[in-house]
C-alpha cells in the first residue's frame, strides 16, 4: 500500500489507474481505524478495482467544547491494518492540502433540512464540515463510489443529499454497523468508556430493539421516545434523544406509520458521547 500527503500524487496515481481502465472505490476516515473500518474497505474492495482510504482528523466538524485535540491519532497503526485489507492507496492530507485558506476561510456546504435536527441540533456547523470535507475529498479523489457507515446514519444521509444535489458522479454505499458481541456498536470513542461505563453502553442497543418492538406493536412514537429515554436515563446515561423517524428524510412519521422507520440515540456515559441507531426493516 503505498502513503500520499499532498494533492499532486494522489491525482498522479489516480490518473495512471484511470489510463488502466479501473474504478476506484473510496473509504473516508478519521482514523484510529477498528474491525468497522477494515469493513468499509472490504466492501469497497469488493465493488471497485482499486481502493483509497483518507485518514484525515477534519476540524471543521467539532465544536468548541468537542475533542478535536484528543481525538486519537495512530497513523502508524492504521497504515497497518489498511495494508492488511488490502487498500491500494492510502491519503492522510496536512490541514492547509484541504484548507488552503485556513479552515475558518473555507468555502463551506450546507446541506438544509436533514442538517437542523438531531445531530445538527446539538451540534451546530457540524453537518456543514462534514459535507464540506467529503466534498473536498471527492474532488481529489474522484472515486466511483464511497463507502459510510451506517452507524453514523444522518451523516451518511446528508451525504447522500449532497451528492444527489450536486450532480456529483459518485455512487454512496451504506455498509452495516458493526457490533461488539454485546451489541455495542464499534466506535473509535468507546475507548473513552471505563470498564464500568463499557458494560452499560450495550443498554443503548437493546433500548433501540425495544423501541422498534414497542413500534410494531402499534404503539405512538412520541411515547416510544419518551419511554426509551427515561429508561437510559435510570440506567445512568444522560441522553440527548431517543428518537423514531422516517429513514428517507428522518422526518416525524405519520400517524400509525411503522414502516420505514429507524430508531436514533445519542447518550453520554460520562464524557464519552455514543450514537447508534436500528432501521426497522
Amino acid at each position: 500500500m503505498q502513503t500520499v500527503q499532498d494533492a499532486a500524487a494522489l491525482r498522479a496515481v489516480i490518473r495512471g489507474w484511470r489510463g488502466q481502465g479501473l474504478t476506484v472505490g473510496f473509504v473516508p476516515t478519521m482514523g484510529n481505524l477498528h474491525a468497522g473500518h477494515h469493513s468499509l474497505i472490504k466492501l469497497a474492495r469488493a465493488r471497485a478495482d482499486r481502493v483509497v482510504a483518507s485518514v484525515f482528523v477534519n476540524p471543521t466538524q467539532f465544536g468548541p467544547n468537542e475533542d478535536f485535540e484528543r481525538y486519537p491519532r495512530t497513523l502508524v497503526q492504521d497504515q497497518v491494518g489498511l495494508a492488511e485489507q488490502e487498500c491500494d492507496l492510502l491519503f492522510a492530507p496536512e490541514v492547509a492540502t484541504l484548507y488552503p485558506f485556513g479552515a475558518e476561510q473555507s468555502v463551506s456546504i450546507h446541506v438544509p433540512l436533514l442538517t437542523e435536527t438531531l445531530e445538527g441540533a446539538r451540534r451546530p456547523g457540524h453537518f456543514d464540515g462534514v459535507a464540506t470535507v467529503v466534498c473536498k475529498l471527492f474532488n481529489l479523489v474522484q472515486p466511483d463510489l464511497a463507502v459510510f457507515g451506517q452507524k453514523d446514519f444522518q451523516q451518511l444521509k446528508v451525504i447522500e443529499r449532497m451528492v444527489r444535489d450536486l450532480s456529483l458522479p459518485v455512487k454512496i454505499m451504506g455498509a452495516p454497523t458493526l457490533r461488539a458481541d454485546d451489541g455495542l456498536a464499534l466506535s473509535s470513542r468507546n475507548q473513552y468508556l471505563t470498564p464500568e461505563q463499557r458494560a452499560l453502553a450495550p443498554q443503548i442497543y437493546a433500548t433501540l430493539q425495544q423501541m422498534r418492538e414497542l413500534i410494531a406493536k402499534g404503539h405512538a412514537w412520541p411515547v416510544v421516545e419518551q419511554a426509551a429515554a427515561s429508561k437510559l436515563a435510570r440506567a445512568g446515561f444522560e441522553p440527548d434523544y431517543a428518537a423514531i423517524r422516517r429513514v428517507e428524510d428522518l422526518g416525524e412519521p405519520g400517524e400509525g406509520e411503522t414502516e420505514g422507520l429507524v430508531a436514533l440515540i445519542a447518550a453520554r456515559l460520562g464524557t464519552t458521547r455514543l450514537i447508534d441507531n436500528l432501521p426497522f426493516e
